[in-house]
């Protein structure tokens, strides 16, 4: 029996991939073998030695300390593109509260106090004031290229908009998705330059702290919106907040409120709500589970951020898997392991990326106690399974 904890409340539609019979899954499992969580903080917990694998129901991995789990030989998964279409769908919100001026104009009336004629002037007093413009024809920067930006941009194209991108890591994939029509600069200046709107898709890492800062903001064209549904720390706050007080942005519409972003009146704040759709939270769900199925059982590899794809259909039923630095002669140790147990190799996948390695072996009978103990005593692995025969 599998031990699955969830640190977050978890779609039930997801948890439905882990059948009872073959899995515990729950908040107080104890010695779990997998953790699914959403946003749970994982940096302030002591997580088990029994624990092979960590999945995330979203995209951002922030909250999991997954430098830690690498060193452990733990893959940490997510689901890309899984809530694309509920932060695409907020962005263009996004867009169309910054250009009509839709939350003042709601708070306006809402404050309103008149009745009868008296309540009349004040609305059409409120007309004059609110006044906003059409995105058709204005240009927006889209800065990150994935599942979700991709969408953002090939959306804002279908409203009548001009579409510019910027991402030097596109894959094959995303690229086939996006509209011929998008524009893509060879530079973040380049796109701040010609850029109305700006939407920012990137994860948070060092290189994209603060990756809309004053400098960046001095080159958009007067009026400018930023939308940033991605993580805070990708905007300079105090950038931002003096942009707005010069009046060279028109707003702010973001996702990670602080309190001094939540009293400035060119600030449309809101309190996390990128993913928060009954569909994107199933998606994920989903994803992540049977993501995390697999590996359990099968020990294949999808949408890991730290660990390379790698998927081999079984062709035995005795397998292992190891996690190990990614340094030369280590599957020739591996092998040389197994052939000394007179072990037939049937099928063998080897993948690599940045300073991890994974392998997937499948053997025509059962590794011994002594060879497994050999195997991990191997310098640089850093985990080893064995997996024996799959759940039917």
């Amino acid at each position: 029996m599998l031990k699955v904890r969830t640190l977050n409340n978890i779609a039930t539609v997801g948890l439905q991939r882990l059948p009872d019979d073959c899995y515990e899954v729950g908040d107080d499992i104890v010695d779990p073998d997998g953790i699914i969580l959403r946003s749970h903080n994982m940096h302030d917990m002591e997580i088990p030695e029994s624990v092979v694998a960590v999945a995330r129901a979203g995209a951002g991995v922030n909250n999991i300390p997954v430098g830690a789990l690498s060193a452990r030989g733990i893959p940490v998964f997510n689901a890309p593109g899984a809530n694309a279409n509920g932060v695409k769908e907020l962005a263009v919100a996004g867009m169309l509260i910054a250009a009509r001026n839709l939350a003042g104009a709601r708070d306006y009336v809402k404050a309103l106090t008149e009745s009868g004629d008296a309540l009349n002037k004040a609305i059409e007093a409120g007309k004059k004031k609110f006044v906003g413009y059409e995105l058709p024809g204005r240009t927006i920067g889209v800065i990150g290229l994935g599942a979700i930006g991709v969408e953002v941009a090939n959306v804002a194209l279908a409203l009548g908009m001009k579409a510019v991108g910027f991402d030097p890591g596109i894959t094959v994939r995303r690229a086939w998705q996006l509209s011929a029509g998008v524009e893509q600069v060879e530079s973040l200046e380049q796109l701040f330059r010609v850029s109305d709107f700006i939407s920012v898709h990137v994860p948070l890492i060092d290189a994209t702290k603060h990756l809309i800062n004053a400098e960046r903001l001095a080159l958009m064209p007067e009026g400018g919106v930023v939308i940033n549904f991605a993580r805070g720390g990708i905007v300079d706050n105090a950038a931002m907040l003096a942009a707005l007080e010069d009046g060279k942005l028109h707003a702010y519409v973001t996702d990670f409120p602080t309190t001094d972003l939540i009293a400035h009146p060119s600030v449309v704040a809101l309190p996390h709500l990128g993913a928060s759709t009954t569909e994107a939270e199933e998606n994920c769900a989903v994803m992540v589970a049977n993501n995390l199925k697999d590996f359990l059982e099968n020990g294949n590899i999808r949408n890991s951020v730290n660990f390379p794809q790698a998927v081999m259909p079984r062709s035995t039923a005795y397998r292992m898997t190891i996690a190990n630095a990614n340094v030369p002669n280590m599957v020739g140790q591996i092998s040389s392991c197994l052939g000394e147990q007179k072990l037939n190799i049937e099928d063998l996948l080897n993948k690599s990326v940045g300073n991890l390695a994974y392998t997937i072996v499948d053997l025509d009978r059962p590794v011994s106690a002594e060879t497994i103990s050999k195997m991990r005593g191997i310098e640089g692995v850093l985990a080893l399974r064995n997996l024996g025969k799959p759940i039917s």
